[in-house]
């Protein structure tokens, strides 16, 4: 026995470290050495196997009693040389197998790194109680695609790279990200249940530029939806000192004739004929804003624009990233976002009016806990809302619909925020 035994240790072992990363390897890649030629002179820790090998009743391996598969939890017990001078593992199992260091393997962590950070979750991904070797467990967890989780550090094993989660367990690397990601869901939630042509829907998360929607760039009917990038250049003028809150101008009746000019008899609170008063900029603002006025959308465009002239037309063109027909009034759901996203950027005081409106009990802001901005607009068989909702990470939504109604409006808002909030 003892001179086998030294023969033994004189045949070349292949250790764990030659071997392939991957447990999944075939059975081909296998062909370094014949079976026979490679055994182990220790007991490798977590065993495991590259592929399919028989258990034996008895020490000479001649008669086989099972199979272990890879991926099984096996425990050895005992390294010894059998009469014919092959390395035999006693396996507590109740049998023997082949010492064949090209097909048993140690199955354990490599390396592992402290690494805390934020990140999110892709979807398909498990949770295991350990990093995934042999004898590592699914878990069932609260977690779910799309949030955000804290990672503790990372570990390496043959098969892969893990992340712990705070709290949780393991789950391979590749579903992370560091990027938010919900917009993906975003995207997934629309399409599942807004897939329709009746609809242009466009939302952007500020913070990362993401977008999602349904025709978003397909042009309906604005209504009041127009208004707001006269808002816009009204904050502009504002912004360069060339007007203030308290410059006046006068309704007269010019003011309800000029191409962008709404009829008087429409929606606010302003004489619907012209009175001679002397009207402030804040107080058209605020009524435009708050109560989509007509009247004061007229007065107050009607002097600050110069009548929709070219300049207010090129400044629109280019927050709109396309051209938008003030007398037509067509526009999609994207241009009104892109408007909406750049009277948010400006931060004045029309950003402030459109947070605190008359129509804040409907449509985008209706369901919403947080504070939001939003221009309505309404005519004929379209009802439109575009906002800027205050969430943790701020986003832009636009609404527009044809033979819809405020309702579904709303929904589809409570439907995004349940997502992005």
């Amino acid at each position: 026995m003892s001179k086998r035994f030294l023969l033994l240790l004189l045949v070349p072992i292949l250790f764990i470290g030659s071997q392939a990363a991957s447990v999944e390897q075939s059975e081909s890649s296998q062909t370094m050495a014949h079976p026979s030629e490679l055994y182990f002179s220790s007991i490798p820790a977590n065993p495991n196997v590259y592929r399919k090998i028989s258990i034996f009743s008895d020490p000479q391996l001649k008669k086989i009693q099972g199979e272990i598969f890879p991926n099984s939890p096996f425990t050895i017990e005992q390294l010894f040389v059998n009469d014919e001078g092959k390395a035999v593992f006693k396996i507590a199992e109740k049998g023997y197998i082949l010492a064949d260091s090209s097909v048993i393997f140690s199955d354990v962590v490599q390396e592992t790194q402290e690494k805390k950070q934020d990140m999110w979750l892709k979807p398909g991904f498990k949770v295991y109680d350990r990093p995934l070797i042999n004898g590592a467990k699914e878990k069932n967890t609260p977690l779910s695609p799309y949030t955000q989780v804290t990672v503790l550090r990372t570990a390496k094993t043959l098969r892969d790279e893990f992340v712990e989660i705070e709290g949780q367990g393991w789950v391979a690397k590749t579903f992370v990200t560091e990027k938010d990601n919900r917009m993906e869901k975003v995207q997934e939630l629309l399409n599942s249940k807004y897939n329709s042509p009746s609809y242009g829907i466009y939302v952007k998360q500020l913070a990362t530029g993401n977008t999602a929607g349904i025709n978003p760039q397909k042009e309906m009917y604005s209504a009041s939806v127009t208004k707001l990038p006269y808002l816009y250049y009204v904050q502009e003028q504002l912004n360069k000192k060339a007007i203030s809150p308290t410059t006046t101008y006068k309704y007269i009746p010019e003011v309800n004739h000029f191409k962008g000019s709404y009829e008087p008899e429409g929606s606010g609170s302003l004489s619907k004929t012209p009175d001679g008063k002397d009207y402030s900029v804040q107080e058209l603002e605020d009524k435009i804003a708050k109560e989509s006025d007509n009247v004061g959308h007229n007065i107050l465009n009607y002097y600050v624009t110069h009548q929709s002239d070219q300049d207010f037309q090129k400044t629109l063109d280019k927050i709109a990233k396309k051209h938008w027909d003030v007398e037509k009034r067509d526009a999609s759901a994207e241009m009104a976002g892109n408007v909406m996203e750049a009277v948010y950027q400006q931060n004045g005081s029309i950003i402030e009016a459109l947070s605190s409106t008359k129509f804040d009990h409907q449509r985008i802001a209706r369901d919403l806990p947080v504070k939001v901005a939003h221009k309505i607009g309404d005519a004929y068989d379209f009802r439109n809302d575009v906002a800027i909702v205050y969430t943790n990470s701020p986003y832009v939504i636009a609404i527009f619909t044809d033979h819809s109604d405020y309702e579904t409006i709303s929904k589809i808002s409570k439907d995004v925020y349940e997502v992005l909030k």
